[in-house]
């Protein structure tokens, strides 16, 4: 008799009401004393420095002085800026902004008026208090709602849309409507009073936008300073432009806050000093973050091109930082050196390993869908693709094609026109980088696709990548996340995707939320909204925190061979080693070409009674019928590739959950702040000291016999 099949719709759960000023004040010491746990000396003795310099700026002390600005502007990004690109999508946005309608996150077309209020949360309507910014708790949803959205319209990725729609139209709405959008921010966000004046990443992002909108709308020569009012206003950028790169300058993030967070800030300040070398500090602005950023863009990516942080949203936010600062850096001077241009070749060759033939990309780790600049207003822009046409001009990588996004606008923005004449005569001009004599002399032609990221821990198994019926899994041995608290890394050790024909078969979730709703935030990133094996209901690893890890799984992989019809790799995580009755987990998963089959052996070695959760996360396309006793025949809508789950193990109980609330069970996110629905299967296996539990996974390029939707 076939094991009992339950099936859970979503149910609605209602808020719960905000916690007490004593919870929020437990709950915050809580947090400190957590955070704490995970730093060393020098870094608590670095953050009390912190403590006393904010409060003594509070009090006047060290705060930017009033200086005047002398000098000539530096060169933009790239020497002449592209003229073909179609001003349709580009006026269209531009006037979404000057009606006030703005996107923000979850948030679609948002009535937040022209010009917005900059200290006001869209999506709560909470207003943060104007007080000096270091000092407010912007973590706490009761003092700025929710701090992501308060702070996305002020990075002021919407200034580009304007200045580009000028670019390209001449028309003047839009350079006005910069204008205006810059004098309500000075004027409403006052240096260095409320909510975007306590984040040096924050004011990172804000500066590069700047840099990339004063170019467009021409620089010194701009049409915005020609008359009294003018001057006047390009004096009141002036200073704010100084105050934020004082601010940076002053306040970067170090030691365990490392992470993209100082990239960020220190592309900023160096776009900025390359930008307007205005000021005395202007030389030593520039020499300090650029050799922070180059060193930091080396540290934080291994060798292997995977970003240290194990998130490949971030991935893709990191390599835009070095995009943008790189292309800054070799307009003005081109101080990065060969081994910068290298590492962003091998992050490129770690995103071709894993984009599939329809441009999806499993969703490992965090994601806040944030951009540095938005090149392309267009909904419909392909951020993996691009950043592979991106490779292909700058380092002549002609095997990433088939799976680039041609010479689109985002591409043109960053590159030029040339571009375009670059992909239609499949020829590629010499790479930004200084390459060595060997890499030159690679023929790039037929490069094969880099299957083994060993320091990065992530590993591709498949067959016939490119074609209809492609074959391409992706297999997680690697560290938890970056660096002593893993911010942005979730428990998912021994996690595999699949995607077959274009088709996301077996999923990562996502993330959905971050600073708010701590449930939500918990369940996305835990083990068992991953495809692996929770052990006795508890994660891999220990959260002290919404980006704290106290306790990292250790993973590692035992061998590997990933060419040829039958392919393997293993590995093992020491997580369940802190229990009291310590288990190790180890799993094997192989790939047989011939036959389209995967076959995925799961050891639990320990002692005592425990039980085990092995979770599989179907893909949003996903139909499965009920299942007999020996097998799982799943159908994918509008697609021409099936799917059959064989799991055998002793005393099994199965479950297929779809959009549970409480708990949280069977979810996608897809974007930041917003859930779907779909299918998770779920075995129960209880046992005694160990157990082995294995997975038979065979596919075929028709749907499934016999499946019909759940």
């Amino acid at each position: 008799m076939a094991p009992a099949v339950s099936v859970e719709p979503a149910a609605s759960a209602a808020a719960p009401a905000p916690p007490s000023r004593a919870v929020r004040l437990l709950q915050r010491l809580g947090w400190v004393w957590r955070r704490l746990r995970v730093m060393s000396a020098p870094e608590i003795a670095w953050r009390v420095r912190q403590t006393l310099q904010a409060r003594l700026e509070s009090a006047g002390v060290g705060l930017a002085c009033e200086r005047p600005a002398a000098g000539r502007v530096g060169q933009p990004w790239l020497a002449a800026l592209p003229v073909t690109i179609d001003p349709g999508p580009y006026r269209q946005a531009a006037d979404r902004v000057l009606a006030g309608r703005f996107d923000v996150f979850a948030l679609r077309d948002q009535p937040l008026g022209f010009p917005p209020q900059w200290n006001t949360d869209p999506k709560t309507g909470t207003r943060a208090p104007a007080v000096f910014g270091k000092r407010i708790n912007y973590r706490d949803e009761q003092v700025c709602g929710d701090i992501k959205y308060l702070w996305e319209p002020n990075r002021h990725l919407e200034l580009v849309t304007l200045a580009q729609a000028w670019r390209l139209t001449g028309d003047d709405r839009y350079a006005q409507g910069c204008r205006q959008l810059l004098d309500s921010w000075f004027e409403q966000c006052p240096y260095p009073v409320g909510p975007n004046w306590t984040s040096s990443l924050e004011h990172g992002i804000r500066l590069v936008n700047w840099a990339v909108a004063w170019h467009l709308l021409g620089g010194e020569s701009s049409t915005l300073f020609h008359s009294p009012q003018g001057a006047a206003f390009r004096q009141r950028w002036l200073r704010s432009i100084h105050q934020h790169c004082h601010f940076i300058a002053g306040w970067l993030s170090r030691y365990s806050s490392a992470n993209n967070h100082l990239l960020g800030e220190t592309m900023g300040l160096h776009v900025a000093a390359l930008t307007w070398p205005l000021w005395p500090e202007s030389a030593r602005w520039r020499q300090q973050a650029g050799e922070c950023f180059e060193a930091e863009a080396l540290r934080q990516t291994a060798a292997d091109g995977v970003n240290r942080e194990q998130a490949i949203w971030y991935q893709h936010g990191v390599m835009e930082m070095m995009l943008i600062a790189g292309l800054f850096d070799r307009a003005n001077g081109a101080r990065f050196g060969q081994a910068f241009w290298q590492r962003l070749e091998r992050m490129t060759e770690y995103l071709a390993a894993l984009i599939d033939r329809s441009g999806n990309v499993p969703m490992l780790g965090d994601s806040d869908d944030s951009v540095m600049v938005r090149w392309d207003p267009s909904a419909a822009a392909a951020p993996w693709r691009s950043l592979l046409s991106s490779g292909v001009v700058l380092f002549g990588r002609r095997d990433w094609l088939d799976r680039a996004a041609g010479p689109d606008d985002r591409t043109r923005w960053l590159l030029g026109d040339a571009v375009t004449a670059c992909f239609a005569a499949r020829e590629y001009g010499a790479p930004a980088s200084r390459r060595s004599d060997a890499l030159e002399a690679r023929e790039l032609e037929s490069s094969p696709r880099v299957r083994a990221f060993e320091e990065g821990g992530r590993y591709i198994l498949g067959a016939r990548f490119g074609q209809a019926d492609e074959v391409l899994a992706s297999f997680d041995a690697g560290p938890l996340g970056y660096p002593a608290i893993a911010a942005h890394g979730h428990a998912d050790a021994l996690s595999l995707t699949l995607s077959a024909g274009g088709v996301e078969l077996l999923i990562d979730p996502g993330t959905f939320a971050y600073h708010t709703d701590r449930r939500w935030r918990d369940y996305f990133r835990s083990t068992f909204a991953h495809n692996t094996v929770e052990i006795d209901g508890v994660d891999q690893s220990v959260s002290g925190g919404n980006f704290l890890w106290l306790r990292k799984a250790m993973a590692r992989c035992l061998s590997h061979s990933l060419e040829g019809e039958r392919q393997h790799v293993e590995g093992e995580h020491d997580g369940y080693r802190r229990l009291s009755r310590p288990v190790t987990h180890r799993r094997r998963v192989e790939f047989d070409a011939s036959c389209n089959a995967f076959t995925v052996t799961d050891w639990l070695e320990g002692a005592g009674a425990h039980r085990a959760r092995l979770c599989w996360h179907l893909g949003p396309r996903a139909r499965s019928a009920s299942p007999d006793a020996q097998a799982v025949p799943i159908a994918f809508a509008g697609a021409d590739v099936g799917m059959v789950l064989r799991v055998s193990a002793e005393s099994t109980h199965r479950q297929i959950l779809c959009g549970r609330d409480d708990p949280p069970a069977g979810w996608l996110s897809r974007s930041f702040d917003q859930k779907t629905a779909t299918p998770l299967l779920v075995w129960d296996v209880p046992f005694h000291d160990r157990c082995v539990i294995t997975t038979r996974i065979e596919l075929s390029f028709e749907p499934a016999p016999g499946s019909a939707p759940h």
